[in-house]
């Protein structure tokens, strides 16, 4: 204590306390919280009452006093005691050597008050954002998990899917391999990429995924792009779907337009691309891809549409196929040609966009290409016709199978288009519409009963109503030469004389068309005038039972009925059976059975079916009698009420044939065959009339349906 005292002298004394207080404060303590610095400090207040009085003690006492106040209370008495003394002033004076450690404990608050002190506030706050943006992150991917967890729940099995039955394809073709028509899903051979021509992929992955080798099954930046241009639009333009994803939807998934199901196809395009390559992907795409009309894969459309295997396709005709992907029926190049040439060019446009090609190249291949459309027309639209009555039949030719076929008929193309035109240039005759002929029909046979043209109506796309095999209309007056073959069958000949004078039998009285009645005639020239009492006179002399059971030897099987009126074709047939009953003519007197399959085989080369021809059926007309009823039919022709039906003579046709109207004119008929100079025939009915059967105005024996036939073998010859 005396030390401490001592120091007041020279005023040394206060350095020894400032470097205690500066230690105690090194060390973690306040000032005010020991008791040897309160001590200090009473001590060196009470020594400051005795020293001189000076102005700065207040504000040297304040130091201490500061240093402790924010730790303990003790130093608070310190400061509110000023000391009045002189000496008391001299002891903080030389406090300054320890100002270093209290001003840096002092500063630190002022500091973080200019300008520091938000950081700490600020690291707080990225904190609670990391914090809970951690906590969205897990309760989203838990929240995902639970969503596909839900939809995987129930997707399709693997196996199952990929091992799923389907209906066998069929695919018809005419005599020449023309594709007429498809029915079920037909595919064609089994392609990988290295087996197709590379521009048809550069062209598929150009049109439908140009991301494919770079994605893992989902494409965010194609949805992006798609929601982009499908919001820009306004409607949708563009889809974000991979070539994964379409594969995923072919194979496993039904066609339904849900989450679930888009979800489902997002998880099967991953496992797609963790299990195959990206060539095994796009090889099961161009396999299974629909591209209309029944048809899956390229290799079936290529034939369906070029006749040709997929492997020889030309640029242009790869861009058709990549563009019907998009919208097959749309694009379809056999309905719409000019719709698919639109879509190639967009196809070939997007080639160019890839460095494919430039655009003089692309144009280039447009303009030479365009001309293979005319592959896709086949031969025409109402031959359509035809391929439902094959389609009808097949099962009785090979029953039940479970492979895609190929039916191989008998439909001659050229044949087909000519009477598809002969029909369509007459019912157009603003004369003949005028008459209130609506529809027709038009059948061509060769000799033994092969289909070679059948026309069921005007329309197919506005009647698939087939009225050359489904319509059973009355024949008429082209029934006649089934009653004159059973008056020669009677003992009757061409030269026989029948009278032409009213006839009643049983109060019903029949009469001429003409309203004349001539007298004796011989049977050539009644059948050539088509006299109707004498047809009655035929029917009952040689027996209404003979007639009815040779028409039905005929073919005729809708014939079961004899009563008078038959003599004149009130019974009812179709088109068809009508012009086979008229090929023993051509034939030699066999029957002639309607058929239009040649062949069935199947994908793998294996014959399902095959028309066996063993010889000729046993004759259903005598040749005598054969050449007797050529000999009367062609004088119908030639000096009859056939006349019209005659081919122009430059072709070299020696036409034969029967007219036939009905009562009030609702059904006219022209049946007959032609014959070159090698031999060569044909056989060829034809109806005209309305499907309600409303009559039509004086149609001149049968006129129209006579055109129709005139007109169909000056376009064709057999």
């Amino acid at each position: 204590m005396s030390k401490t005292t001592g120091g007041r002298k020279g005023g040394g004394g206060s350095r020894p306390r400032s470097t205690g207080t500066g230690a105690a404060s090194r060390r973690g303590g306040s000032s005010g919280s020991s008791p040897t610095r309160s001590t200090r400090t009473a001590k060196t207040t009470k020594t400051a009452k005795t020293g001189p009085p000076k102005a700065a003690p207040k504000k040297a006492a304040a130091k201490p006093g500061a240093q402790s106040s924010g730790k303990g209370a003790p130093a608070r008495p310190s400061r509110a005691k000023p000391a009045s003394s002189p000496k008391a002033t001299a002891a903080p004076r030389k406090a300054p050597r320890a100002k270093p450690a209290g001003r840096r404990r002092a500063a630190a608050p002022g500091r973080r008050g200019r300008g520091r002190g938000p950081a700490r506030p600020r690291l707080a706050l990225a904190w609670v954002a990391l914090k809970w943006s951690l906590v969205v992150a897990i309760w989203s991917t838990v929240a995902l998990a639970a969503v596909v967890a839900f939809y995987a729940y129930d997707l399709p099995d693997i196996q199952a899917a990929t091992a799923r039955t389907r209906p066998a394809g069929i695919t018809i073709q005419a005599v020449d391999g023309t594709p007429l028509a498809v029915s079920g899903e037909v595919y064609g051979d089994p392609v990988s990429v290295d087996t197709v021509p590379p521009i048809l992929v550069q062209a598929v992955l150009a049109t439908e995924d140009r991301r494919f080798r770079h994605h893992w099954g989902v494409d965010p930046v194609g949805v992006a792009r798609a929601l982009v241009a499908n919001l820009r639009e306004g409607q949708v333009v563009q889809g974000g779907s991979t070539i994964t994803q379409q594969v995923a939807k072919t194979l496993f998934l039904t066609p339904d337009r849900t989450l679930r199901r888009k979800v489902q196809e997002a998880l099967l395009a991953l496992w797609l691309e963790s299990t195959f390559t990206k060539d095994q992907i796009l090889g099961l795409y161009l396999n299974r891809v629909y591209l209309g009309a029944g048809i899956y894969g390229m290799d079936a459309a290529a034939r369906r549409y070029f006749q040709r295997p997929v492997r020889r396709v030309t640029a242009y005709q790869a861009a058709v196929l990549a563009g019907l992907m998009k919208a097959p029926s749309r694009y379809n190049p056999a309905a719409s040609p000019d719709r698919a040439h639109d879509r190639a060019l967009e196809v070939l446009g997007n080639l160019v966009q890839t460095g494919v090609f430039t655009r003089a190249e692309a144009q280039r291949i447009a303009a030479e290409g365009r001309p293979s459309l005319a592959l896709a027309q086949g031969t025409g639209p109402d031959s359509r016709y035809f391929a439902d009555w094959v389609l009808s039949r097949l099962d009785g030719y090979v029953g039940v199978f479970d492979r895609d076929v190929v039916v191989e008929t008998t439909l001659d193309p050229a044949a087909q288009a000519a009477a598809e035109a002969a029909l369509a240039g007459v019912l157009d005759d603003p004369a003949v519409r005028g008459r209130g002929a609506t529809q027709g029909a038009v059948v061509v046979l060769d000799r033994d009963g092969a289909v070679l043209a059948m026309v069921g109506g005007r329309r197919y796309r506005d009647s698939q109503f087939n009225r050359a095999a489904q319509a059973r209309r009355q024949p008429g007056s082209a029934f006649k030469p089934i009653v004159w073959l059973a008056g020669l069958e009677a003992g009757l000949t061409p030269d026989s004389r029948i009278d032409d004078a009213p006839v009643t039998i049983r109060g019903w009285s029949p009469r001429n068309y003409d309203g004349r009645y001539r007298g004796p005639v011989t049977l050539t020239e009644a059948l050539a005038h088509s006299i109707n009492t004498v047809a009655v006179r035929i029917a009952e002399q040689a027996g209404r039972d003979r007639v009815a059971g040779l028409a039905r030897r005929l073919g005729l099987t809708g014939v079961d009925r004899a009563d008078p009126s038959m003599a004149l074709g009130t019974v009812e047939v179709s088109p068809l059976d009508m012009t086979a009953a008229y090929a023993p003519f051509v034939n030699g007197g066999h029957p002639a059975f309607p058929h239009g399959v040649a062949r069935v085989t199947a994908r793998d080369g294996g014959v399902v079916y095959a028309r066996l021809r063993e010889g000729d059926p046993p004759t259903v007309v005598a040749p005598a009698h054969v050449r007797a009823m050529r000999s009367m039919l062609r004088r119908v022709v030639t000096g009859g009420t056939g006349r019209a039906a005659q081919p122009d003579p430059g072709r070299g046709l020696t036409a034969y044939g029967k007219t036939g109207t009905t009562q009030d004119n609702r059904d006219a008929w022209f049946v007959g065959f032609v014959e070159d100079r090698a031999g060569r025939t044909a056989v060829a009915g034809v109806w005209i009339g309305d499907d309600r059967g409303r009559p039509m105005d004086d149609l001149g024996g049968g006129g129209p349906a006579a055109d129709v036939f005139r007109a169909l073998f000056e376009r064709w010859r057999p």
